[in-house]
């Protein structure tokens, strides 16, 4: 059983030196303390996944706060489920949780209740802006590159003129899909 830590920045500009004396303080080795100076949006961190695939069963995982491991709520608790189903258990330093305990538990089960709520309510106030979105007139996805205009002039070198789908690419800067897209496949010859 040994216990392993991961301290976090959220920008390079900042200092790991507070959480790393926090984890010598609560009794980690410095060899067990992962170090990560990268945004938590970041969704690729190395050191995270290293330290999670370093835990072993009976280990503990000691964080300072709760927000250094995860970037939401919802994330912490699918963190936390993988290590409850290694057997590893999470200690939060500043915020003195520790799933351990029966109250631990409690609290990361009180955390998972507002998660989902969480979640709900970002779903709910999404869907309320795409409906307002709508109403005012705002248009959503990628900017056609073929407009209407754009399209019968595409049909017009190919079918008047007669040219080919590379030479229509040449002449319009459209790539061969957008061309595609405006010609239907039985009008398409290939070159």
């Amino acid at each position: 059983m040994a216990d392993l830590a991961y301290i976090r920045v959220s920008s390079i500009g900042q200092s790991l030196v507070v959480q790393r004396d926090k984890m010598l303080a609560a009794g980690v080795e410095p060899k067990n303390i992962f170090e990560e100076k990268r945004s938590g949006l970041d969704t690729g961190r190395p050191e995270l996944k290293a330290c999670l695939r370093a835990l072993r069963r009976g280990d503990t995982l000691l964080i300072t706060r709760i927000d250094r491991l995860a970037r939401s709520a919802t994330d912490l608790l699918n963190i936390v489920r993988g290590l409850d189903k290694d057997g590893v258990s999470l200690r939060v330093v500043d915020q003195q949780i520790d799933t351990s305990s029966p109250a631990g538990r409690a609290m990361l089960q009180m955390l998972a209740v507002f998660a989902e709520f969480e979640t709900a309510i970002r779903a709910e106030r999404q869907m309320d802006g795409i409906a307002k979105a709508k109403a005012d007139g705002t248009k959503f996805g990628r900017k056609l590159k073929a407009t209407p205009e754009r399209s019968a002039e595409i049909r017009r070198m190919r079918y008047d003129q007669g040219k080919t789908v590379p030479e229509i690419m040449k002449a319009t800067g459209l790539s061969k899909a957008s061309v595609y897209r405006v010609l239907s496949p039985q009008d398409v010859v290939a070159p």
